[in-house]
């Protein structure tokens, strides 16, 4: 789902539905993937169809109406599309670290959180790193989070340790929207404040 696709661009059907994906494109739909440096095998997708809005209506320009770039709109999600055309979402290009020149997933950082500790809520954003570009910090409400716990599930599962937050921040909760999905704007504001610090 994509609220720009109004708001569908890909589904799994009861005749070809492939577990672990979001399905192939709906038809008249096209897509192609735009690299995504130290992501292999996947990319940004970038739809274009009858289906994709016209544009965007920015707040410095009422009424004027802005059109994707010939008429292909970036969904920002990197996604990588099997033989048969399913596509299996790899995460979001926002929610991806860039540690010493390697790309790091977010999300699979706080996989690793939620294997550790699955009662509690996870979050893991990026802050500027003066030596590696970023570093990864992860806020939970684990009162007594370690980050030894986490290297070491990390080696007993194979994950790198790249996935492993630098720093953890231990708070009561974690910021949500209305919506109930995590605040990572409110989330990206503490991190960065804690590192200022």
């Amino acid at each position: 789902g994509v609220t720009e696709a109004s708001p569908v661009v890909a589904a799994n059907q009861i005749d070809a539905n492939h577990p672990g994906t979001v399905g192939r494109l709906m038809q008249g739909m096209e897509a192609r993937l735009e690299p995504v440096e130290g992501i292999p095998n996947a990319g940004q997708l970038v739809v274009k169809g009858p289906n994709v809005m016209l544009g965007y209506i920015k707040p410095d320009a009422p009424g004027v109406i802005v059109p994707p770039q010939d008429g292909w709109y970036n969904t920002g999600d990197v996604v990588s599309i099997d033989d048969e055309g399913f596509i299996a979402i790899r995460g979001r290009l926002k929610r991806f670290a860039k540690i010493g020149g390697e790309t790091v997933s977010l999300s699979v950082v706080e996989n690793v959180a939620a294997a550790l500790w699955p009662d509690n809520t996870h979050a893991a954003v990026a802050v500027a790193d003066a030596h590696k570009g970023e570093q990864i910090v992860l806020v939970t409400d684990v009162p007594d989070a370690r980050r030894v716990d986490m290297v070491g599930w990390a080696q007993n599962h194979g994950v790198s340790e790249l996935a492993i937050p630098r720093r953890i921040i231990v708070i009561d909760a974690i910021p949500v929207l209305g919506t109930g999905k995590t605040d990572y704007v409110a989330v990206q504001k503490l991190a960065e404040a804690q590192a200022r610090e």
